[in-house]
């Protein structure tokens, strides 16, 4: 859980670093004594601060509404606020941000394992989004993790549009030990989801995961097949599976689909690579839906329940 990639929201850690520094370089200007026990922040002194901090995270992907809820926050925790004397400011301001990043981060917190628990099996889990996306890897990870947990997983073939897609979640379910219902490439998708569903009660399996075909968010045809898939399915919970190296793209299509057939939460992958970070802060506040994994690699291991803390450590640590 303590990876260290080099690229990971280098452009946001790199940013808050230098607004810290910044605001320390400029103490004398922003800083009054109020006492021996501590000191303030004029009021008004980092409105040009806070300005740039806000170009900044726009230019980092992060969503309008969220940068402005930032930078709020920031302004809120420290303008004309006192502080003891020990401290010193660019530790203030780092602080400011840390929390501000945390109430956007865990505004839509979700306990994914206690759903599982008290949810009645099999737990149907439908897997949308675009082309590209490691939907398909994602499921798998998924599978092995839960298998971790002591639950049964069926895998669905839902992709029947393309038989490579077939054959790469077939190679997954033999690799994890787990039982893969499939039909031939360009088969009814809800068909397969049926069947996965009929087979896991009939053999008292715990979960089902359901592929389903990558499809872009506008292709108004295949979103008419995403519902049906739905309508027959009845998954516990629609998941949306986003890249976030594709930034400001990932939030647009979790809203699209969000508005067509409907998302309860997020997985995010490629966050191993994602230098800017933008759409892992705003995706969930934008939607309002929980982010629950994030896939930070390549292999089944690679996959963490999301924890805001986790983030906001990766963005302020230093030498990550």
């Amino acid at each position: 859980m303590t990876q260290s990639v080099p690229p990971m929201f280098r452009a946001l850690k790199d940013f808050f670093k230098g607004t810290a520094k910044k605001a320390a370089e400029e103490e004398p200007n922003i800083e009054e004594v109020v006492g021996d026990s501590g000191k303030r922040i004029r009021e008004g002194a980092l409105t040009d601060l806070l300005e740039e901090l806000k170009m900044e995270l726009l230019s980092a992907d992060v969503a309008m509404s969220v940068a402005e809820e930032i930078i709020e926050s920031v302004n809120g925790q420290l303008s004309g606020k006192r502080f003891e004397r020990g401290y010193r400011l660019d530790e203030i301001v780092e602080g400011a941000l840390r929390n501000a990043l945390k109430n956007i981060l865990s505004k839509h917190a979700f306990d994914f394992w206690k759903f599982m628990k008290e949810t009645e099996k099999p737990v149907v889990l439908m897997f949308v989004g675009v082309n590209g996306t490691g939907k398909t890897s994602m499921i798998a990870k998924l599978s092995k993790m839960m298998a971790d947990h002591g639950l049964s997983t069926v895998l669905a073939a839902g992709d029947t549009f393309r038989a490579g897609a077939i054959e790469q979640i077939t190679i997954h379910a033999e690799k994890l030990g787990t039982r893969l219902i499939k039909h031939q490439a360009g088969g009814d998708p809800a068909a397969v989801a049926y069947d996965a569903i009929d087979h896991a009660k009939a053999r008292r399996r715990d979960v089902v995961l359901i592929d389903t075909a990558g499809r872009m968010q506008t292709n108004r045809n295949l979103m008419e097949e995403m519902k049906k898939i739905k309508k027959v399915a009845q998954p516990d919970l629609v998941i949306f599976v986003g890249d976030s190296l594709t930034g400001s793209d990932a939030i647009e299509q979790a809203r699209e689909f969000d508005a067509a057939i409907g998302v309860d939460a997020v997985v995010l992958t490629k966050i191993d690579a994602d230098a800017k970070g933008g759409a892992a802060i705003s995706i969930s506040s934008e939607i309002g839906k929980p982010v629950i994994f994030i896939s930070n690699g390549q292999e089944y291991e690679n996959i963490l329940e999301f924890n805001a803390d986790w983030m906001i450590d990766r963005i302020f640590e230093e030498g990550r």
